[in-house]
């Protein structure tokens, strides 16, 4: 491996957050110096420091490797969560340690899961470096980092091929180095146009930027304990549930749609199947809800079904009123399209609806296969034949996702055997959806659960969010030279 090419590139991450952490400042001292400002001064001169460091002390050297890819990818994460958690554990109130990295992991992986009982005790400020980690682990940490290179670099080429998956690249007629800036275009154009239609439809300029980096990251940080509930307002929701579903589809998808300005990109095959499962779920969320007496009006009963599933189902977890009661037949509809979820190219997390769709095309043709075996059968998507070859490593990574879950809900029982939320939270934690149900519905937090659960889900976190195989590789790398 080559130590100067990945500590330059990861030093790059870092400056992408000490970036922020320096508008959070900003914010604080617009506030009137509020109570953040020592800690985020404090973090932002170590995360600076030591985001600079190889820029002076270590010469530019070498092409990158894959093995260095996946250690920049791997590495830019983890330090952005460890120095992400500084404002926060220096600020200290509800943060003890554990409490630190897991709001700082939820908040870069786009989780949204929260410790917080008390959300708007936070300081303007640190409500600011809250969304602001959303924004930055929305596009990706290691996206960022590829704006910054010179297009002209090998290195850039070879990160891109690794940081964005061949789900996200397929159907799209472009190289990858174009992809990257195709993504921020959309993602930064979706950021500004939440922002001001949440200032139309009453928020606050502080809220309305808030809600914008969050619901555009798929996070789920809200400024408000009730989360977007607190504000009442029908248009609010809306608003939120047109963002959720945009910032669920591929992003290629809307820019061709832009830049045509047609329709057509729409008949996409994928996003159909994920439009048929978000309607399909929200009728039988909505019914269940009136039938069992939750909500009285059938108005009502339709808002807050559709809302909760397109929160989930695009991994935000933003709540408009809370679901910890709600029955059990609606609750597990959340956790099934919060593994489901939305589509590559986007900034979901969970399996994707594209890897779902390839499972039951898969399926129907191993039937086929055996119901006819002189026939000759195709996997087709948007009208291409798909070879066996592109769709096993897709099965692959489903059977791959299953199994993480069972491991982890393994270790967490192990350790906290009376944990009777760690089936729930396991599958939204991996899927980074964030809340859960029960004890740890849209509006509530995982404060009270023990501190090995909440570093359990911080790992599900962090292997959901870069799609498991770049860590799976890395310690390939280390347990491979350990054997040696």
């Amino acid at each position: 491996m080559n130590i100067k090419v990945i500590a330059r590139n990861v030093g790059y991450a870092l400056l992408v957050s000490a970036l922020f952490m320096f508008l959070s400042i900003i914010v604080s001292i617009l506030n009137g110096n509020d109570s953040a400002l020592a800690a985020l001064m404090i973090s932002f001169s170590l995360t600076f420091t030591v985001g600079i460091f190889p820029f002076i002390f270590v010469r530019h050297s070498g092409a990158i490797s894959l093995k260095d890819g996946y250690m920049i990818i791997v590495l830019s994460w983890l330090l952005s969560f460890i120095f992400g958690m500084l404002p926060y554990a220096l600020w200290g109130g509800p943060f003890t340690v554990v409490n630190a990295w897991f709001e700082s992991v939820s908040g870069f992986t786009t989780t949204g899961a929260s410790i917080l009982e008390n959300v708007e005790g936070l300081p303007n400020s640190l409500l600011f470096w809250r969304s602001s980690t959303h924004f930055i682990g929305g596009l990706g940490v290691v996206v960022f980092l590829l704006l910054i290179i010179p297009s002209s670099s090998q290195m850039k080429l070879r990160l891109t091929n690794i940081e964005l998956s061949s789900l996200s690249k397929s159907g799209y007629r472009s190289g990858s180095t174009r992809m990257v800036y195709v993504f921020a275009y959309v993602y930064l154009g979706m950021a500004v146009a939440s922002f001001l239609l949440y200032l139309l439809a009453g928020m606050s300029p502080f809220d309305a930027v808030n809600h914008a980096m969050s619901v555009t990251a798929t996070g789920g940080f809200s400024t408000k304990n009730m989360s977007i509930g607190a504000f009442n307002s029908v248009p609010i929701d809306l608003i939120t549930m047109l963002f959720m579903l945009l910032s669920s589809i591929h992003f290629g998808m809307i820019y061709v749609a832009i830049v045509t300005r047609s329709f057509k990109p729409f008949k996409n095959e994928i996003f159909r199947f994920y439009l048929r499962i978000l309607i399909i779920v929200s009728i039988i969320v909505s019914v269940s809800l009136k039938v069992q007496g939750v909500e009285k009006a059938w108005g009502d009963a339709v808002l807050s079904g559709s809302f909760h599933v397109l929160s989930y189902a695009s991994t935000s977890g933003f709540g408009i009123g809370d679901n910890s009661t709600w029955p059990i037949l609606p609750s597990i509809m959340l956790i099934f399209v919060g593994i489901t979820c939305g589509m590559a190219g986007s900034t979901t997390g969970g399996i994707k609806s594209d890897r779902s769709l390839l499972l039951f095309k898969q399926i129907k043709f191993r039937l086929k296969t055996f119901l006819h075996p002189a026939s000759v059968n195709e996997v087709r998507v948007n009208g291409r034949v798909v070879s066996q070859e592109s769709i096993w490593p897709h099965i692959l990574y489903i059977a791959l996702y299953l199994l993480l879950i069972i491991l982890s809900l393994a270790i967490n029982l192990i350790m906290n055997p009376h944990d009777g939320n760690a089936v729930a939270a396991t599958f939204t934690s991996l899927s980074n959806v964030g809340p859960s149900i029960g004890d740890l519905g849209a509006v509530c937090n995982f404060n009270a659960e023990p501190a090995s659960a909440k570093i359990m889900y911080t790992i599900d976190m962090f292997m959901g969010r870069v799609e498991i195989y770049p860590i799976l590789a890395v310690l390939m790398m280390f347990f491979s030279k350990s054997s040696k």
